[in-house]
């Protein structure tokens, strides 16, 4: 009996094994495949630099412009905030009246 058991389950492994070795071969490159370049260091080219860009980024009347934006919204973000401090600090201040 345990003799016919281990040789069901040896059976069952070679056949899930032989299951996968037919599926590696799905992932072989096709013989059309253009070969692949190379390198000879293995790394990669860190020290070739983009060349340098021939006008600015931004123009400094639209960074003033942009600044002023951020600026702004900083001050409605703070605004903000001390609003919904003030309102949290009056419904602590509401419930402790209450007595919740």
């Amino acid at each position: 009996m345990k003799r016919g058991l281990a040789a069901a389950v040896l059976f069952a492994s070679i056949a899930a094994l032989g299951g996968c070795s037919s599926m590696i071969a799905d992932y072989t490159v096709p013989a059309d495949a253009p070969a692949r370049a190379r390198d000879s260091s293995g790394y990669l080219p860190v020290h070739d630099l983009p060349p340098d860009r021939s006008e600015q980024t931004m123009k400094p009347a639209d960074q003033a412009k942009m600044e002023a934006e951020l600026k702004a919204a900083r001050e409605r973000q703070a605004t903000a905030a001390a609003q919904n401090a003030a309102a949290a600090g009056d419904v602590a201040a509401a419930n402790a009246a209450a007595g919740k």
